[in-house]
């Protein structure tokens, strides 16, 4: 049966205000009845980077997806769905502030078949996808709403006011956006001290990439009290950031900053976009047995894990990208690609020295589950050329551990431990002078 062109609904798409439609993706939809399927569940998840909205049932969803232009909609067909369970589960799920939905309708196209409307605030660039059974999850549909032009890290980074402030608020000289950066200082003082030490011999900023590990679709570890990786490790991120932001020769961009899901390779194209100098990806490990517990930091191996626990925990670090939900149409390079397709030796050395430093500061604030810095083949490390490390900050499957994740005081030890760490790699390895991160852009 051929694909269908669907252009209209009344009360759901005004005759006169049609503009042009095409169809984005199709699944064929047949005149017989079926019983219908209830929704378990509709999440939408909006970023910056894009919106994403998943319908999540007990069987695939047969759909059809148009764009449809002046004004700006996606219209998206429901074959044989229960309507009461789209109507409730839909309601109330798209925030004022989504940077690409305007709002939302539902209704009735035709016998058997249920039409979702969405209103958008521009043009976009949708992707629509299935996945199967993963996790917690059954079958979802997964619905990506990218804007024409590509969220830009280096943009958004540029674009605040704090990139061209120094720590004390004042312009940096000769430095307003789009010219030449401050150039950092050499020295810094001490915590709780008036007293000045020598700082890191860094002739120009230092950009550090801080990933906030899982988000959105996929929460990561869940501790026994209810308590979600994904939350902690962006609570953290954020700490770490506003910390090495407040440094005179440093400054931070998240790979995310909000619960939505960013796929493995989206992150270190981040990094690799903003010129990053580094790579901390924040995590809070779980494990079968609640009395496992400590802080570990991980770097990526060219020969395979190093312990049995750094293979396992790779494999599952990896698999984010299934739970998280991304479309493999096109590939992620950085999973498929095999180690001996990098030029990693200099890379893993210097992670190696990155992942020493931050682990000798966390075994001040918690007890540590190794005392050296374990090796995997995590994806989120392939980055050739920036110095990356994963910090599993504490067991949360461990009652006193999740417990100590919750409390604020504690996420700010961990906060403080881990720009200690980078403080002093940055003081014995301080990047080669290069252009700015305006220039270079």
């Amino acid at each position: 049966m051929p694909k269908r062109l669907i252009v209209g609904a009344p009360g759901l798409l005004r005759p006169g205000l049609l503009g042009f439609a095409f169809l984005v993706s199709s699944g064929f939809l047949s005149a017989g009845e079926r019983p219908t399927e209830a929704l378990k569940a509709v999440r939408v998840w909006p970023a910056q980077d894009y919106t994403r909205v998943t319908l999540e049932s007990d069987k695939p969803l047969r759909h059809s997806l148009l764009l449809v232009r002046n004004p700006e909609r996606l219209v998206l067909d429901l074959e044989n769905v229960d309507f009461p369970s789209l109507q409730q589960e839909f309601a109330g799920k798209v925030s004022p502030n989504d940077p690409y939905i305007a709002s939302l309708r539902v209704g009735r196209f035709k016998p058997g078949v249920a039409r979702v409307v969405l209103d958008l605030k521009g043009e976009v660039k949708p992707q629509i996808f299935t996945l199967g059974p993963v996790g917690e999850y059954r079958h979802r549909l997964v619905l990506d709403i990218y804007p024409l032009e590509p969220f830009d890290p280096i943009l958004a980074l540029l674009q605040k006011p704090e990139f061209w402030m120094d720590p004390l608020g004042k312009s940096a000289e000769g430095a307003p956006a789009g010219e030449q950066k401050r150039e950092a200082t050499s020295t810094q003082k001490q915590p709780n001290s008036g007293k000045e030490r020598p700082g890191p011999a860094v002739s120009r900023l230092v950009t550090i990439v801080i990933d906030a590990g899982h988000g959105g679709e996929d929460p990561g570890a869940r501790g026994r009290r209810g308590t979600l990786e994904k939350k902690v490790t962006l609570t953290i991120a954020r700490k770490l950031k506003t910390l090495i932001d407040a440094e005179p020769n440093m400054r931070a961009s998240l790979t995310r900053d909000g619960d939505y899901y960013i796929p493995l390779e989206m992150r270190v194209e981040k990094a690799q976009r903003v010129k990053a100098d580094l790579f901390v990806s924040i995590h809070a490990d779980a494990f079968i047995k609640p009395h496992v517990r400590g802080s570990s930091v991980f770097a990526l191996s060219e020969r395979g894990a190093t312990s049995k626990t750094a293979q396992l925990l790779a494999q599952r670090e990896n698999n984010a990208d299934l739970i998280g939900g991304v479309s493999f149409k096109g590939k992620d390079r950085y999973v498929k690609m095999t180690l001996a397709d990098l030029s990693l030796t200099a890379q893993i050395s210097d992670s190696l020295k990155l992942g020493r430093a931050v682990l000798g500061e966390l075994g001040g604030v918690n007890s540590l589950h190794k005392g050296n810095v374990e090796q995997g083949g995590f994806a989120v490390l392939k980055a050739p050329d920036i110095p990356s490390i994963l910090v599993e900050t504490a067991f949360i499957s461990n009652p006193d551990e999740e417990r100590r994740l919750n409390d604020v005081a504690y996420q700010e030890k961990i906060a403080r431990a881990i720009l200690r760490g980078i403080r002093n790699y940055v003081a014995k390895n301080p990047p080669l002078s290069r252009s700015t991160l305006a220039a270079i852009h």
